[in-house]
């Protein structure tokens, strides 16, 4: 990668981090397989204690797991049990990918800024995409949920691609990406909310 000053290193490396834990929120293991290959060929250097990621056993073993989750989405039912798992363990790969990403920085700091910028943004994705995976179910019966699972999955290999190509546009993108799932999930709050008080009825 290009060399740029110390800012802008700090600035890039956020935005690479920012970008594929995003994309974990699609898929977990897609961005994950993706920093392991970039780590593995030097084309990304880890921050201190993440060389284990780029190692043999770990491009191995991530890619094993990328191609049963996203097998896994195309059969019916076992979707939503991935859901499940998946939820948390997107919180945990984003955490991981944007951790390992600030090179330079206080560990203390570096982690802090993994849990709550890397490991939120990837929950906030994947709570989006749950949500719009129960929608589709509860109106189409699950026939929708292969042509869903696809798109994310292009949502995750492409969200990769642009973030180790171009991270700073990526970072703007997932920013749009999450005040869009913010504004949704405060309409569907307050649907719900009002729901919930015309079924209740008038007190009296």
């Amino acid at each position: 990668m290009m060399e740029t000053g110390p800012a802008m290193q700090y600035v890039v490396a956020g935005a690479l981090g920012l970008g594929l834990a995003a994309c974990s929120g699609f898929r977990v293991f897609v961005p994950l397989l993706a920093a392991s290959l970039a780590y593995h060929t030097g084309y990304l250097a880890p921050a201190a204690g993440f060389a284990w990621l780029g190692s043999w056993a770990a491009l191995v073993t991530l890619a094993t797991a990328t191609v049963a989750e996203i097998a896994g989405y195309y059969v019916p039912f076992f979707d939503h049990l991935l859901d499940t798992l998946t939820t948390p363990a997107s919180f945990v790969a984003g955490t991981i990918l944007m951790t390992s990403a600030l090179p330079h920085l206080d560990p203390t700091l570096r982690w802090t800024l993994g849990i709550l910028v890397g490991g939120g943004t990837a929950g906030l994705v994947q709570t989006g995409t749950a949500l719009l995976r129960g929608a589709s179910t509860a109106t189409t019966g699950g026939l929708a949920n292969p042509v869903l699972a696809t798109v994310e999955n292009t949502a995750a290999v492409g969200g990769v691609a642009l973030t180790l190509l171009l991270p700073l546009l990526a970072a703007g993108l997932v920013l749009l990406l999450l005040v869009y799932i913010l504004s949704r999930l405060r309409r569907w709050r307050a649907r719900r909310r009002t729901t919930r008080l015309a079924t209740a009825g008038p007190l009296r």
